[in-house]
């Protein structure tokens, strides 16, 4: 996983247990079947088979064996594999192959909630809210209201708007609730975005009714 528009390390998992000169090794990267994304010929990086898009983002460490991937971007998604040849009797052999899957994150905002109505609130009427946040990836899995009174918190499943920016490819996502004004004691609302298992969730910051 790597946060959008960081470096990015990609582990090619050569343990080259045998030592093996680099000027007798070739290793190169791809994404994919077609793209190659960074080539060190025997020991001599090579730019001449490189896809446009990686020229100049990417380098090589040689003794972790990890391509670092410059200003990673959602475009970035997906497998890569790493190939590393021998030079056996002039010939390159294949002794190595590894391929690992790359995950873009960007951070959503605090998710927010808005009134979106006018006037005074009243008992027994209903209240419309809505929750937003935006500028994030991966796709959030849900979005939850938490309503907390007298020590009790019923948790609300709404339907979440979800759209996507058609140039950055980030998310921005809204939910909206209708509930009754509550009489007589001290409501907090709040929204949660849940955006996944390894990636936890963000609270609004409650209203207090």
């Amino acid at each position: 996983k790597s946060f959008l528009n960081h470096t990015a390390y990609l582990s090619c998992y050569f343990p080259n247990s045998p030592k093996t000169d680099i000027k007798d090794l070739r290793v190169f990267w791809q994404k994919g079947f077609v793209e190659v994304v960074h080539e060190v010929n025997y020991g001599q990086e090579k730019h001449d088979n490189l896809s446009p898009k990686y020229i100049n983002r990417t380098k090589m460490d040689m003794d972790k064996w990890t391509l670092q991937l410059l200003n990673a971007g959602i475009v970035d998604e997906g497998q890569y594999t790493c190939i590393v040849q021998h030079r056996d009797k002039g010939s390159p052999k294949v002794i190595h192959t590894s391929a690992c899957l790359l995950h873009i994150i960007a951070n959503y905002s605090q998710p927010e909630i808005a009134w979106l109505h006018t006037g005074e609130l009243k008992p027994n009427e209903y209240l419309n809210l809505s929750c937003s946040s935006s500028g994030g990836y991966p796709e959030p899995k849900q979005m939850i209201w938490l309503i907390s009174y007298e020590n009790v918190t019923n948790r609300l499943m709404r339907h979440m708007d979800v759209s996507q920016d058609a140039v950055t490819k980030l998310y921005n996502v809204t939910s909206k609730l209708n509930i009754r004004v509550p009489t007589n004691t001290l409501t907090n609302i709040s929204c949660l975005l849940h955006l996944g298992e390894q990636l936890g969730s963000l609270v609004s910051v409650p209203l207090g009714i």
